[in-house]
């Protein structure tokens, strides 16, 4: 029998542990589950009593985390799948009832009977663990992405509360029972969501609260949750639903469309579990994407988190599995409630839980007493409810007279209390209940830890006591109660204190030791215990005092003093070490004076390691000297000046570059002659001097001119004579096309004359063509497109050539006549020379009726011409810029750069904000040969267009060894510092500012461009951007289409340029700076001579040229339906009534006039209707322009504003509504499937070209596969035309290509004429094949009249060396191109190059197209929802539509992307900009490595100040930058302290190597930790000598090492379940080795020690008011004085160690040492001092999430290096192949970098550790060259 309950016990704890495997360590951590036999209790009890060292304990959450993650499977060979048939066996409650949490209490045991429930069925069994085999393949593919992806106001999502229950509940930091901490928890969570804008729902299903009886204190904490989220917060709180497959829920998922939905992955149980599996496939069968709260973490500014995409796949499987499901759900929450029946015959001795609930409103109906704590009401009803009830429990084993009375009799005596220990245990709880009460949290946070746990019959008690309280809770939720504040609701209980009292009164208090409870604290307890016995009734339980009567020992161990031991835990006193260093001092000086240092003397200073000072004099890749003088030499990239190679490739390079440029921009080349002394041209814009006697040379010149215009107007007369007629034909062939060339020859002609005379030819074409179409259409619809084509002309003459007196009487007769004819009399009547009667036009709008356009003029021009509406555009053109006429914010610009200011410009995409960066390089490029102006690009795409234009737009004769453009990347530099314009990456331009000896280079860069300057709040290096901004000292020019908040960034970057004023007149003022210069080191002199502007201006235009029309695409029976999308459809009544409009949602005229209609329409009686008629707004006007227009569109807006503030909502709401597209919903496979079809509608309506936008590689890939297969597929359902012809031609081709081939000399000789004949014919055979076998028209979208056959093959020549040449050339030929970021650069250019000529006419492309890439096409498609797809996003793709000088109008297109989305997406606003934490240990050694190693020292230490002082984090907030100064102290302790940098702030030691790999901290210095132990010396033996000295085994174990260190990504927890199969690939990174592992261990340590003091000196910063309050609902636990209680100050005695914990924290135990643990400290650090653990550089090579359970890590880098395939990587590893290359890649350059500077610091030639990381570089770089 002992060893069945060993075994029983032993499957138990397996199974609790599941695949997280946490060790136990004390009988509370044991005792986790409901137990269904007497004899498991026993071996419990039993397994528990064993002795225990201590009872108070410190750092519980750190060790227990350790021990947790020790005990995880880690490598694939050990996963253990969960599956749901592990829960098959329910009579066995052991496989129910896990928590699986190591610090949780024990539960009280329910017996229960064997039975069979319904989801046990083996069917039912086998559909869940498909679903559960789904999900767990899927759940290793999320992606880990940002979440809140910018959504500011609009977006929602929903989170299961349940999951956000059971996250929180299983925080490591957490103790069972701290209801206070728990709360807290849960608050700190939502309001780092609210904090970044997010807008969400929380929903708790009915069904899972029966789950929570097994456990009654979760269920009691769930439901005080529920009440307090919707009493103390703003919320939206769902409980209405029964469970995700209820009906009405599905239709507030329909109609609510959250964005996401986050959900756990593993529940209590396994029951839980497969519920929450459940609920997760209908969710994404929903089109509802999945967020897991497994492994989410959050900066700054963004949260993070793993996301599952939904698919159509879902929707099948969950179709599939319906009915099963279904009856599984139904089965399960009949067992729950079953259980919950069970519990509470076992707990409380009612038959039903409804019996106990009638209990509890009888008890809450007897209470009448007006008490405002509600902790005291609770307490009150609940003990009441409990003693009734326990009397039950008591009396119910003698009514029992089933045959198993026995044995529950026995079990009853051992886990019952009796009366009168129930008596004693209320009276110590109620006495808990009144120290919450009177007890601050400042007090009450110093409780003392103890290591003891209830014993059984305790255990049971309280879950009795639990169960009572949710049923009193209950009633409060129902029930009113008058004046009574919830805002004590989450503190009700306090386990901790309650033990802390327990154990005093048990087995402290003696003679001797008898402490007072004070007074004000024995009234309220004598008044709760007299509350409690009154509504008792006639029991008699006794009186408050004595408190104990009994000797019953409720928890089992003895208290040993801990104070003493808790002291080893903490950290060590703070003391710094004094720095000698001018940086520090100016910096931090004003707080120096506050921090402890020590002595000189100390043993700490002076047993610090000196090292060899460091100074940087190679470059990281190539290992070539570090100087401007080298860079400048003509060696450059490629190699000696004599090489004819590199001279060859050079010509190459930019010869392509031109070819590259003019596809952007046509040939436009400017010779630029350098102009340094000529004196600044006056503005055009002065006051004229007083007007001259003219010079007789002048005159005749005037003639001269005068006599040239003539001769070009004759020209363009007798052109224009010659194509009139080809034109006017052109024009009634096809119309647009017509038209087009037309537009062409007003562009090109310079006489205005003779375009007036070709605008009325074309004026009376259109006219005829109206006419005819009139006559012809009859009953038809007419076609309103010639209609607009002849307003049109009618604008532009009246416009353009009325003032210049060029129109004549017959020309306006001529436009009335076409007036007349549309019906349009009151403006005809207006012309000049038109006199006609009323009467008169009458008779002529009778007569021409046939052909009027059957609507107002005004209205006409607004729906059928709004996009050809004429603009506001200045005629006068600029001297200084050519090709175009600017506009007056673009010549605003302009001023700006020649007053040399700088400039913050948000205007929108395609609005030419970019003319300005090139006028600024042509201005530097003729001021000198020296001047340099830097563009800085996000990506290096966006760097080789800009490059490419500006070699297409300049050309400049240059002295030898300067070039006109550089380009430097990571991987790619060309000409960086020998040329006057450089082109970069923000990490780059850093590099060499960061750089001791490039300041000669940096004093000549006259101006700075930022382009995208919004990625200063983007994810991955915003803070480059923001040294950038702070550290340069010239003008800027920052451009932005997307910035919501441009006032802020100006201010904040005209502080800084205010520093950089009065450093630099200090600077100047200083006599001595000379003496700062590196001895030996030529100074030169500046090149800067033009005045240095320290003005910052704010240029912010939101005109868009073009309007933006959207469509929602719907499928309907394999046909689509296209619906328009009206801009306020997206809008809600409330939406307009808090936020207003949307600052860009703009409406087209049409939009406008649909707008007015849809108002007239919903409110009958509208009084503004007349006034606001487009007839009456704009009364006759001949010419309506884009401004007219917008004036019209904001009396509209402002009305409908009106409507709602005045209390006509309900008509608003209905004219929202009723301009919702009404599109149907269709399948996602049935929208995929049909995509080549949609393509070729778009073709149809003349919507191409087009892009189309996707967020998946794979899917952008398929989907131009699938374009070009349908066009295969297409022409080969076509008759092949004169197949028997094209067979005889092809032999006879044959034939005379032989016999020409074997003619020798001779015979040519002979046979001359001959041949000639057969070469012609040999031409004609050919010619005819092509022209038989050419792709029909509608089998291609290809373009080929704008490309020539040489353009074209010297395009597809860049694909030569392309991995995709094939793929890509066979798309290309089609018309078709895709774009992303794993596509190689060449093949991206080509995509590019023939987009732009107009070639390619369907792109499926990423998001690498929204950042500045100039591709500008006619439509936009969205094709795939996705979590990237948000309003930045949406903008800055959405503003590709509409070419500016093609289109007059851009095209969006919505396609299988749901209406709430598009919703969201079109009123959400574009972020703000926000700083993020500026600061690192890597920048501040290499900020260190600059200022002392400088060339120009006094140069060098204004950009270090200027960074540390300019944080955009710290703007306007002086505590955030207080904060700052302490994190740069400790850094640089810690710098100091490992070697790198010396008391006097100079680098040293390995300082380079951690510089050069600063894109990777914390690895770069855990990499050099490893170095100076040795470690990479142990593992570096040689086997033999050469180049391939090491063992491959040497070689993989490096590359182990180099893995956990730079190819850190992780796997979500839950992959661990997973049964997949794989190939190739070990998935799962191996752990270090032991010696590595350690080393990391104490590197950790050293960083805890180091941080952790700063933590605590920095948590004196915090803002205690606020820390005492629960973040979200901010209710305040700090409003009462510390009690004067003795008892109180005795167990509330531990104040050490819990400085920088939050107070809420610590009411669980923890301490300052649970602080640095990366999984923890985000939720234990004081949350007001903006401390992130992102920011504490610790590296743990095993991590876990926040529920214990392990995330291993990737082995991508380690399986590539073994097995070489980039298909294992995407089968395998779940990385894509164009991705995973990228990241081999960047590995790649990691250990390039280690080789170069390894090299470079180390004197001995053959070092083992130098040489082996060459030979690993050299394998890496030759497997990675193959694929």
């Amino acid at each position: 029998m002992r060893r069945g309950s060993k075994y029983r016990l032993r499957q138990k704890r397996n199974l609790i542990a599941g695949s997280r495997k946490r060790k136990r360590n004390s009988k509370e951590q044991l005792a986790l589950s409901w137990l269904d036999s007497a004899a498991d209790f026993a071996m419990l009890k039993r397994n528990s009593r064993r002795p225990r060292s201590r009872i108070f304990q410190t750092g519980r959450a750190s060790r227990r985390r350790e021990e947790a993650c020790a005990h995880l499977p880690f490598s694939g060979a050990e996963k253990k799948p969960t599956m749901a048939s592990e829960a098959s066996s329910v009579g066995d409650e052991t496989s129910l009832s896990t928590f699986s949490q190591p610090k949780q209490a024990s539960l009280a045991k329910v017996p229960s009977e064997p039975c069979l429930y319904d989801f046990q069925n083996p069917v039912l069994q086998r559909c869940m663990e498909q679903i559960t085999y789904l999900l767990m393949d899927e759940i290793p593919k999320a992606e880990y992405v940002s979440l809140l992806n910018d959504y500011v106001e609009s977006e929602f999502f929903l989170i299961d509360g349940d999951s956000l229950f059971i996250t929180c509940a299983r925080e490591l930091t957490l103790q069972r029972g701290q209801n206070l901490h728990f709360f807290y928890l849960v608050e700190r969570f939502l309001l780092d969501l609210t904090s970044k804008g997010a807008k969400y729902f929380i929903v708790f299903f009915k069904d899972v609260e029966h789950m929570y009886f097994r456990n009654p204190d979760f269920l009691s904490l769930r439901n005080a949750l529920i009440i307090h989220l919707r009493k103390n917060t703003e919320i939206p709180i769902h409980t209405e639903f029964l469970n995700c497959l209820e009906s009405s829920w599905q239709q507030f998922l329909q109609d609510n469309y959250p964005y996401f939905l986050i959900v756990a992955d593993e529940g209590l149980d396994q029951l839980h579990t497969n519920f929450l599996h459940v609920f997760i496939l209908h969710t994404l069968s929903k089109r509802v994407n999945i967020v897991l709260t497994s492994g989410q973490e959050s900066d700054a500014i963004r949260v993070y988190g793993y996301h599952i995409n939904s698919l159509f796949k879902y929707q099948t499987h969950f179709k599939q599995y319906k009915k099963n499901l279904e009856h599984y759900c139904q089965s399960l929450v009949k067992y729950w409630k079953e259980s919950g029946t069970k519990v509470c015959v076992f707990l409380c001795g009612c038959p039903s839980l409804d019996a106990l609930a009638g209990k509890a409103y009888r008890k809450f109906a007897q209470f009448q007493k007006e008490i405002k704590d509600l902790r005291y009401v609770v307490c009150i009803i609940t003990c009441s409810l409990v003693l009734e009830t326990h009397m039950q429990v008591l009396e119910r084993p003698t009514s029992s007279a089933k045959s198993n009375e026995k044995k529950k009799k026995s079990l009853d005596e051992k886990t019952v209390l009796t009366l009168e220990d129930v008596g004693d245990l209320l009276r110590m709880y109620c006495l808990s209940v009144v120290f919450l009460h009177h007890l601050p949290l400042s007090q009450r946070s110093r409780v003392r830890f103890i290591n003891a746990c209830w014993n059984e019959e305790t255990l049971r008690f309280m879950q009795q006591y639990k169960l009572c309280e949710f049923h009193v809770l209950q009633c409060l939720a129902t029930q009113a109660l008058k004046n009574v504040d919830f805002s004590t609701l989450p503190d009700l209980s306090d386990d901790l204190l309650l033990k802390n009292i327990a154990f005093y009164y048990g087995l402290e208090k003696g003679p001797g030791f008898d402490l007072d409870t004070g007074e004000k604290m024995n009234r309220d307890y004598e008044l709760l215990w007299k509350h409690i016995t009154e509504l008792s009734g006639t029991c008699d339980f006794g009186a408050p005092f004595p408190l104990r009567r009994t000797s019953t020992t409720f928890i089992e161990e003895k208290c040993l003093s801990g104070k003493d031991k808790e002291s080893k835990w903490m950290f060590p006193k703070p003391g710094l070490i004094p720095v000698m260093n001018t940086i520090v001092d100016e910096f931090a000086g004003n707080i120096l004076t506050e921090l402890p240092f020590l002595k000189i003397d100390d043993p700490v200073v002076t047993s610090l390691k000196k090292q060899k000072e460091f100074d940087e004099l190679l470059h990281w890749h190539s290992g070539k000297p570090l100087s401007d003088d080298y860079d400048r030499t003509s060696e450059g990239f490629w190699g000696e000046k004599k090489d004819p190679w590199a001279l060859r490739q050079n010509q190459k390079l930019q010869t392509f570059q031109r070819f590259y440029g003019e596809s952007l921009e046509g040939t436009i080349s400017k010779k630029i002659a350098p102009q340094p002394d000529t004196p600044k041209k006056a503005s055009p814009y002065a006051t004229k001097s007083k007007k001259v006697q003219k010079t007789k040379a002048e005159i005749i010149i005037e003639e001269n001119q005068k006599r040239k215009r003539a001769e070009e107007e004759r020209k363009e007369e007798r052109r224009w004579s010659a194509l009139s007629v080809t034109i006017e034909n052109n024009i009634k062939e096809n119309m647009a096309s017509g038209i087009k060339n037309l537009e062409v020859f007003l562009g090109k002609c310079q006489s205005a004359s003779v375009k007036c005379s070709a605008e009325m030819a074309a004026l009376n074409v259109c006219f005829g063509l109206w006419t005819e179409h009139c006559k012809a259409a009859g009953k038809t619809e007419k076609k309103f497109n010639i209609a607009a084509e002849v307003m049109r002309r009618i604008h532009s003459l009246i416009e353009n050539y009325d003032h210049k007196d060029l129109l004549k009487e017959t020309d306006f007769h001529q436009i009335a006549k076409c007036l007349w004819y549309f019906g349009f009399d009151n403006l005809a009547a207006s012309l000049k020379y038109i006199k006609v009667s009323e009467h008169e036009r009458k008779e002529l709008k009778e007569k021409h009726a046939k052909y009027a356009v059957g609507m107002g003029s005004s209205r006409f021009q607004l729906q059928y011409m709004g996009h050809y509406l004429m603009r506001e555009e200045r005629k006068d053109p600029d001297p200084r810029v050519q090709h175009f006429i600017p506009d007056s914010w673009q010549r605003e610009l302009l001023d700006i750069v020649d007053n040399n200011e700088s400039a913050v410009i948000v205007a929108p995409t395609s609005s030419g904000k970019t003319y300005a960066s090139y006028y600024c390089m042509e201005k530097i490029l003729r001021d000198s040969d020296e001047s340099v102006v830097v563009y800085v690009a996000p990506t290096k795409a966006l760097v080789n267009q800009v490059s490419a234009t500006i070699f297409n737009r300049f050309d400049k004769a240059l002295p030898s060894g300067i070039a006109l453009c550089g380009v430097f990347t990571r991987e790619y530099r060309h000409d960086a510092l020998n040329s006057q314009i450089l082109v970069t990456v923000p990490q780059c331009l850093e590099i060499l500012l960061l750089s001791p000896h490039r300041q000669e280079w940096a004093k000549k860069i006259q101006y700075v461009i930022f382009d995208e300057v919004h990625c200063l709040g983007g994810e991955i290096g915003a803070e480059v951007w923001e040294h950038l901004l702070v550290m340069i000292r010239c003008p800027f020019l920052a451009l932005s289409a997307t910035i919501s908040n441009p006032k802020h960034l100006a201010e904040w970057l005209q502080t800084v340029k205010r520093y950089w004023q009065h450093t630099e007149a200090v600077i100047a003022q200083n006599s001595n700076h000379s003496t700062s210069v590196k001895k030996g080191v030529k100074v030169k002199q500046s090149v800067r001579t033009q005045k240095t502007s320290y003005k910052v201006k704010l240029v912010v235009y939101e005109e868009r040229y073009n309007d933006l029309e959207k469509y929602v695409c719907s499928l309907n029976n394999d046909d689509f339906t296209i619906h328009h999308y009206h801009p306020c459809a997206a809008l809600t009544v409330d939406h307009i009534e808090k936020y207003g409009f949307p600052l860009d949602l703009s409406l087209s005229p049409r939009e406008a006039v649909i707008l007015y209609d849809i108002m007239v329409k919903a409110m009958t009686d509208w009084p503004r209707a007349n006034e606001l008629d487009p007839e009456q707004f704009f009364k006759d006007k001949m010419v309506i322009t884009k401004a007219d227009a917008r004036t019209y569109e904001k009396q509209l807006k402002e009305e409908l504003e009106m409507w709602i503030k005045h209390g006509c909502s309900e008509e608003a709401n209905r004219v929202l509504q009723l301009l919702k597209p009404q599109s149907t919903f269709s399948s996602e496979t049935a929208m995929r499937k049909q995509f080549p079809h949609f393509v070729d509608k778009l073709k149809q309506m003349d919507k191409l070209p087009a892009l189309f936008f996707l967020f998946n590689i794979k899917e952008v890939e398929r989907l131009a596969h699938n374009v070009c297969k349908f066009l295969k597929e297409k022409q080969s359902k076509k008759p092949i035309r004169a197949s028997g012809k094209e067979e005889w031609l092809t032999k006879k081709c044959k034939k005379r290509e032989k016999y020409l081939m074997a003619q020798n000399d001779d015979t040519k000789v002979r046979n001359y004429g001959k041949q000639l004949v057969w070469e012609a014919e040999l031409d004609s055979i050919r010619k005819q094949l092509e022209k038989i076998s050419e792709t029909p028209s509608d089998c291609t979208y290809a373009n080929e009249h704008a490309v020539d056959e040489e353009t074209l093959t010297k395009i597809f020549h860049r694909l030569r060396f392309s991995r995709k040449k094939i793929e890509l050339q066979d798309l290309a030929l089609r018309g078709i191109g895709y774009h992303h970021s794993a596509v190689d650069a060449k093949g991206k250019q080509v995509v590019e190059m023939l987009f732009r000529k107009g070639f390619l006419q369907v792109v499926t492309a990423t998001g690498t197209l929204a950042l500045g890439i100039n591709m500008p096409c006619k439509s936009v498609v969205f094709v795939q929802n996705s979590v990237y797809l948000d309003a930045l996003h949406y903008r800055q793709m959405s503003g590709r539509a509409g070419r500016r000088g093609q289109d007059f109008l851009g095209d969006v297109f919505f396609y299988d992307i749901p209406l709430p989305k598009i919703q969201k997406l079109i009123k959400s606003n574009v972020p703000e900009l926000r700083g993020q934490f500026p600061l690192s240990i890597s920048l501040i050694l290499r900020l260190l490595l600059l200022a002392s190693k400088a060339d120009d020292k006094v140069d060098a230490k204004a950009k270090v100040l200027s960074i540390l002082k300019h944080s955009l984090l710290a703007f306007k907030q002086p505590r955030a930058l207080k904060m700052l100064k302490l994190y740069f102290l400790f850094s640089l302790q810690f710098l100091v302290k490992e070697g790198y940098v010396d008391r006097e702030g100079n680098t040293t030691g390995f300082a380079g190597l951690v510089t050069h790999l600063h894109y990777h901290e914390p690895s770069n210095i855990v990499l050099v930790d490893f170095l100076m132990k040795g470690l990479f010396h142990k593992l570096c033996q040689r086997s033999k000598e050469g180049p391939h000295a090491f063992s491959q085994d040497v070689m993989e174990k490096l590359v182990l090492v180099l893995a956990h260190l730079f190819g850190r990504r992780r796997i979500p927890a839950a992959v661990l379940n997973s049964r997949r199969t794989f190939y190739q690939s070990k998935v799962f990174l191996e752990d270090l080795p032991e010696d590595f592992a350690a080393a990391l261990h104490e590197y950790n340590s050293k960083i805890k020690e180091n941080f952790g003091q700063f933590l605590q000196i920095v948590s004196t910063m915090a803002d205690m008011q606020q820390e005492y309050k629960l973040p979200l609902s901010e209710l305040d636990f700090s409003s009462k004085k510390p009690s004067d209680s003795p008892l109180a100050s005795h167990l509330m005695s531990c104040d050490e160690g819990r400085t920088a914990v939050s107070p809420f924290v610590c009411l669980s135990g923890n301490t300052e040492f649970d602080l640095l643990h990366k999984g923890s400290v985000n939720n234990v650090i004081l949350r007001t001092i903006g401390i992130n653990g992102a920011n504490i550089p610790v590296l743990y090579s095993k991590i876990c999430d926040n529920q214990g359970r392990m995330m291993p890590l990737n082995a991508y880098v380690l399986d590539f290096y073994k097995h070489g395939s980039l298909t294992a990587m995407e089968q395998d590893n779940s990385i894509h192949e164009g991705e995973a290359y990228a990241c081999l890649k960047d590995f790649g350059l990691v250990l390039r970098v280690i080789s170069v500077s390894l090299r470079e610091l180390c004197d001995k030639e053959d070092d083992n550790v130098v040489c082996a990381f060459e030979q690993l570089s050299r394998n890496y770089w030759s497997k990675l060259g193959v694929v």
